[in-house]
């Protein structure tokens, strides 16, 4: 608590200490900064409320999540478009949505909060409550390869709770609340850093109870594909000099982990990734029939986090222990 000539500021919160700070007339024999710098900072209430309606691209939500009513939103987000003096936010075909200043201007600004937020967070959790790390994994991979190893990570680190979460869309760090997560591809993602996970190899499997003929070339075979991973049956085809065309039956599901499920219940061949499988081709609970594996180099699971924002202790703990992993 500090005091001006008799006015008493609280910073109970961060919203009150917003209304405070631009209203608050402080004397002259206190200190002050130059009036340049001043002048380049922008009203905070007002942008605050700019930041959440363009990282949501919904005013309603945006007012829901900072707890004041629609209008409110609808009238900061003018007064700093009056005060920037260009429009942020245009309506296309009903929808609310950024224009190339406003784009530009939370790209630059969403940063900014998050360190805000982070900062806020890991001094209020210090030494009263657990850090909290929010992750996000294909489905596929958090049940087959990260929750059977979470374990450990609990046990060496139980101050920290990780909050995985599942989605097979692409990270947006720009759009999402998360710190960091795990993705397929080539790991060549703008404003990211990223983690090489595991090597990607695939492999046809099947449950025991279903033989495949070898030398049938999987003809007359019902082959099990996976909606997150359409194209992996017609490379591995390709590179094993299998006809792409041939008489086959085929079924599809929305992720690899019920395809591999169908496989194991003897519904047909599926295309796994080797590492995800692992455990049943050691128990024979599925079995691989073709001797022949496609490795896909750099297109695997990387574990990435933003580049542009401060990376807390627990994101630097977290990936520290999954180099170790990779590592044994």
């Amino acid at each position: 608590m500090r005091s001006w000539s008799g006015t008493t500021v609280q910073a109970t919160n961060i919203a009150h200490l917003f209304d405070v700070a631009e209203n608050l007339v402080i004397p002259s024999q206190a200190w002050t900064l130059p009036m340049d710098r001043r002048e380049s900072l922008p009203p905070l209430n007002p942008t605050r409320a700019f930041e959440a309606t363009g990282r949501l691209l919904s005013i309603s939500k945006a007012a829901n999540e900072l707890a004041v009513t629609p209008a409110a939103v609808s009238r900061q987000v003018r007064t700093l478009e009056q005060y920037l003096g260009v429009e942020l936010f245009e309506r296309v075909k009903g929808r609310l949505e950024l224009t190339a200043a406003g784009a530009s201007y939370l790209a630059e600004l969403m940063p900014v909060f998050a360190a805000l937020r982070d900062a806020t967070t890991s001094l209020r959790a210090s030494g009263r409550r657990a850090s909290v790390l929010k992750i996000r994994s294909p489905a596929t991979f958090a049940v087959r390869w990260l929750i059977p190893r979470l374990a450990n990570f609990h046990r060496q680190h139980a101050d920290i709770e990780v909050q995985l979460t599942t989605s097979p869309a692409p990270l947006n760090f720009a759009r999402e609340d998360i710190d960091g997560g795990i993705q397929l591809g080539d790991g060549d993602w703008p404003g990211v850093h990223v983690q090489r996970l595991m090597r990607n190899v695939l492999v046809p499997v099947t449950a025991p109870s279903h033989p495949v003929k070898r030398g049938a070339q999987l003809q007359g075979e019902t082959l099990l594909h996976s909606l997150a991973r359409p194209e992996d049956w017609q490379l591995w085809l390709k590179a094993a000099g299998m006809p792409l065309n041939a008489r086959r039956r085929e079924m599809r599901y929305e992720t690899s982990l019920l395809a591999y499920q169908a496989a194991i219940e003897g519904h047909g061949v599926a295309i796994a990734q080797e590492a995800l499988v692992r455990p049943e081709l050691n128990q024979g609970t599925l079995v691989a029939p073709f001797a022949f594996q496609l490795d896909c180099g750099a297109h695997t699971y990387y574990f990435a986090w933003p580049a542009k924002r401060r990376s807390s202790a627990a994101l630097e703990i977290f990936r520290d222990w999954l180099v170790t992993l990779v590592a044994e």
